[in-house]
């Protein structure tokens, strides 16, 4: 398994959701793991497929926001990053090749031309986005021409993308992550002062802030908190009724912050697969307050499940009513259940990745 991703510690939020896939894969007695990834604690029964100073090379290349986030910004930087990336890859395909590679992001299969190895490959939405730049798909196709292979998008609504693009030459099956146990488990008590603390959770660009300092304006203060938490990817100027945290990591978030919470508000404009943090928080039996994106319509059903919103007006009504201990309390039993009837624990979702390796083992008919 390929990632250009990986928590360096328990405190690290980079890449936690590799390290959650490949400790569920490694639990699993059918799977020896390889992972080609950053420097990190590794699960037990997961071998390390990266060089030490390939593996130093990601940790630099993650620090500045991955590839995605370099050819978003810094193209001229970018341009040498990719070259680098795609060398080391290439290489770790091919110094012992796999039954089968499992390649996390569409542009870590590039390496993959010239062999014949069966591929999954995760579609996550960042890099879905890239399939606009020019020969992005060009270049996918001549890869995906040489193998048996599965597009694996992280959420439904990225399949007919897909299709159009690559269904002629690999099968599309979306593939949802799952969600650690303790999520499951959160007892919300909301503070008995009276306070309403709402959480925002992501990396901070603009556009993943999309709308929300504009749209907060005057609707937070002393008595309505949001908490903001997250790394600074991009310099900008954060309002003055907003209480920064920084990044923040899973044990903190489960521990302190999800069980006094009224809920998770993500405004974001960004291309999105299948935000990880909402199902977490839904899992946790917080309501979510979203864009209306895509992405979200995925995971949320309006006014059930969480609000989707599309302007000032839409976001001050969310807010209002799931403030209503009532409505707060069952939209979020409705989301806890949603996500363990649709989405279940990464042992669930190990379970889906190893039927797709073993559909991409089956003798050709």
């Amino acid at each position: 398994m390929s990632s250009t991703s990986y928590p360096e510690n328990a405190q690290d939020w980079r890449g936690r959701f590799i390290a959650n896939l490949a400790a569920a894969l490694a639990r699993r007695d059918d799977i020896a793991l390889a992972l080609f990834a950053p420097s990190g604690e590794l699960p037990d029964n997961v071998t390390a497929a990266a060089t030490p100073e390939d593996a130093r090379w990601l940790g630099r290349l993650s620090q500045q926001g991955g590839i995605a986030h370099l050819l978003r910004k810094r193209r001229i930087l970018a341009a040498g990053a990719v070259i680098q990336l795609l060398a080391r890859l290439g290489r770790s395909y091919r110094r012992q090749p796999p039954d089968v590679a499992h390649v996390n992001w569409l542009q870590n299969a590039l390496p993959l031309w010239g062999t014949k190895t069966p591929a999954l490959i995760t579609v996550l939405g960042s890099d879905f986005g890239l399939l606009r730049l020019p020969g992005m798909k060009t270049a996918l196709r001549a890869v995906l021409r040489q193998r048996r292979a599965i597009l694996a998008p992280n959420a439904e609504w990225m399949r007919p993308g897909l299709e159009q693009a690559f269904g002629d030459l690999a099968e599309i099956r979306p593939i949802p992550f799952g969600v650690d146990d303790p999520w499951f488990k959160v007892q919300r008590v909301l503070p008995a002062d009276g306070r309403r603390h709402w959480l925002a959770i992501t990396r901070l660009t603009r556009n993943k802030i999309g709308d929300l300092f504009e749209w907060g304006e005057g609707l937070f203060g002393q008595d309505r908190v949001l908490h903001l938490f997250g790394p600074m990817q991009e310099e900008m100027a954060l309002p003055s009724w907003v209480v920064y945290h920084g990044p923040t990591h899973p044990a903190e978030l489960l521990q302190t912050w999800f069980p006094q919470a009224c809920g998770l508000i993500t405004l974001s404009r960004h291309d999105e697969g299948r935000p990880q943090v909402m199902l977490e928080a839904m899992a946790a039996g917080l309501p979510v307050i979203a864009s209306d994106l895509s992405a979200h319509r995925d995971i949320i059903c309006h006014r059930q499940t969480g609000w989707l919103v599309d302007s000032t007006e839409e976001f001050r009504e969310a807010l209002a009513m799931l403030e209503m201990p009532n409505n707060n309390r069952e939209t979020g039993q409705a989301a806890r259940t949603w996500v363990e009837e649709n989405i279940g624990t990464w042992d669930d979702c190990a379970e889906r990745y190893a039927s797709a390796y073993r559909r991409l083992l089956e003798p050709a008919s």
